[in-house]
């Protein structure tokens, strides 16, 4: 009997094949004649993302991707965690660790043992991983009922899985083995062990540090950079988190059905509010400061952080004044451009940076300035007719992804100013072997903001987010560790408001957009946050620069 076929258009080659039904990608790929930089660890499925153990059953549109691609390297990530979390289970059976940090190019992972973790652990950990790839094991992917699951991650040491899958309200889920080994992840794995080409394990404070290849070039590890004060933000949260005991995604899930949703909330503010008044108590007492400069990336709620630390300020008796950055923009005739051609608003050096400096330094000499003013519909800067001058008891304060560049305020003295990063650090977990991507957070804010307020959809903002992060990298990251202060604007409850109106949006991104395949990834992350209301949310809430409804004027 001829087996039936099903048609595959492969979208490395733009060839069409016919393949026997119930082909795996793997099998499809040997037959497609696709070449990539690097071998395939997973591909679109139309335009959705899947395993390379995936079956086909019907017609379909299949794009190969490596490791250079965002989605390669979230399934190399993926099958690394895999891999710790079983050698650590070969090591310590009683044990666990927690992939708890993205921090300094690579995962910071609490590894708790019943003791002090040694650098002799941290090396026989390194070697049981590349045991494990050596031996080339398969890594299995099963689907079962929920109920069957809960039953089988019950008797780990942990029961973070148990407390997520037991609050998501599916009826069928799916699991990972690699030999006896099991485990849940919410995305596809590599399906095999030595598909994990490169690694490292050190000694990282008290835990450990997994090092992942570099995204520019795969055959090297990425760099360590210092991030010391990053760390202690992510460590302060994580106290926080103890004080409501919610580490997970499970925790919270379960404290909402327990009714606890309005609590969650006003401790979550009340925690973020304590912190900017810190801020401002310690600019306040040092008298020497005169400038303010606030800086983070995209969506990470620079300006409501302004606004707020605004308030505090006049709490402990100092008048901030604002200035708007983006009034010190070069016309856009003289503006910079990038590799496109296109003119790079990002850039440094799309700002006017020597007349920002002489007007600081006129403002600082008591001297009174006239301020630009940039018409964005004509890409001019005139002067505004507004004028400012700085009085004894008054700050200045200047918000925008540059404002930690030392360039942008080179001609003035460092005495007189107090630095501040923002970011949306998510430190909630799905569970302890599934972390949550900040910039996942940071995007969706960002496309609920551009359809409230700017009439974009979110394909459009998808489209746009990996120019955002490559300005990010080149313009922002580099100086974070520069800050006096750094400031998380993520909070504990926020993706639970986040999904009542993130989820609509990207639904609504269509099957044939190159943007589906990620607009379905962030909705499913979504589906396993039970939903809150942004009712419950105070008007002066970080959140309602995204969400609506802030009693701030933006």
């Amino acid at each position: 009997m001829e087996k039936q076929t099903v048609k595959i258009t492969c979208k490395n080659t733009n060839k069409t094949l016919n393949v026997n039904i119930g082909s795996t990608l793997s099998d499809i790929y040997q037959q497609c004649e696709a070449s990539l930089p690097f071998e395939p660890l997973c591909a679109k499925v139309n335009n959705k993302v899947r395993g390379l153990s995936y079956q086909v059953y019907r017609n379909k549109d299949i794009e190969y991707l490596d490791i250079t691609s965002s989605e390669g390297f979230r399934v190399y990530t993926r099958t690394l965690f895999f891999i710790l979390s079983k050698a650590v289970n070969d090591m310590f059976p009683d044990a666990y660790v927690r992939i708890d940090t993205p921090i300094s190019n690579g995962y910071y992972c609490d590894l708790r043992i019943g003791r002090t973790v040694t650098l002799q652990d941290v090396e026989l950990l390194q070697q049981r991983m590349q045991h494990i790839i050596s031996q080339q094991l398969h890594i299995e992917r099963y689907d079962c009922r929920m109920e069957e699951a809960i039953q089988l991650f019950s008797k780990k040491p942990t029961k973070t899985k148990v407390k997520l899958l037991q609050t998501i309200g599916h009826l069928y889920t799916t699991y990972y083995r690699i030999d006896d080994y099991a485990d849940y992840y919410y995305g596809p794995l590599l399906n095999n062990t030595a598909q994990i080409h490169l690694f490292a394990l050190e000694k990282f404070y008290d835990g450990l540090l997994l090092r992942l290849p570099s995204k520019t070039n795969p055959m090297q590890l990425d760099n360590i950079i210092k991030q010391d004060k990053m760390f202690d933000i992510f460590k302060e949260h994580h106290r926080w988190q103890d004080i409501l005991n919610m580490e997970t995604i499970g925790d919270f899930n379960q404290a909402v059905a327990e009714g606890k949703a309005t609590d969650i909330v006003n401790i979550s503010e009340a925690l973020q509010e304590k912190k900017i008044a810190k801020i401002a108590e310690d600019i306040a007492n040092n008298h020497d400061t005169r400038l303010i400069l606030i800086s983070g990336p995209s969506s990470s709620g620079k300006t409501t952080t302004s606004k707020r630390l605004s308030i505090q300020l006049l709490c402990n008796g100092k008048q901030p004044i604002a200035i708007s950055l983006d009034d010190y923009f070069l016309d856009r005739t003289l503006t910079p451009k990038d590799e496109k051609g296109e003119y790079d608003y990002e850039s440094l050096y799309a700002l006017n940076i020597p007349l920002l400096n002489q007007h600081l330094r006129q403002l600082f000499n008591g001297e009174e300035i006239e301020l630009p003013k940039y018409d964005f519909r004509t890409g001019t800067n005139k002067p505004s007719g507004k004028h400012l001058r700085l009085h004894d008891n008054q700050l200045l304060i200047l918000e925008g992804i540059h404002a930690l560049n030392p360039l942008l305020t080179k001609d003035i003295n460092d005495n007189i100013k107090f630095k501040i990063y923002a970011s949306a650090l998510t430190t909630i977990l799905l569970d302890y072997h599934n972390y949550i991507p900040t910039t996942d957070n940071r995007l969706l804010r960002r496309i609920i903001r551009d359809h409230k307020y700017r009439g974009t959809s979110a394909e459009q903002t998808l489209q746009r987010w990996q120019s955002v992060r490559q300005g990010e990298n080149k313009w922002i990251f580099p100086y974070q560790e520069n800050a006096d202060a750094m400031f998380n604007t993520a909070m504990i409850y926020e993706l639970a408001v986040i999904r009542q109106q993130a989820l609509p949006l990207l639904q609504q991104v269509p099957e044939n957009s190159p943007q589906h395949s990620e607009a379905h990834r962030l909705a499913k992350l979504l589906t396993y946050i039970t939903p809150i209301s942004d009712e419950q949310l105070p008007q002066t809430s970080l959140l309602r620069e995204f969400v609506g409804g802030s009693s701030f004027n933006y």
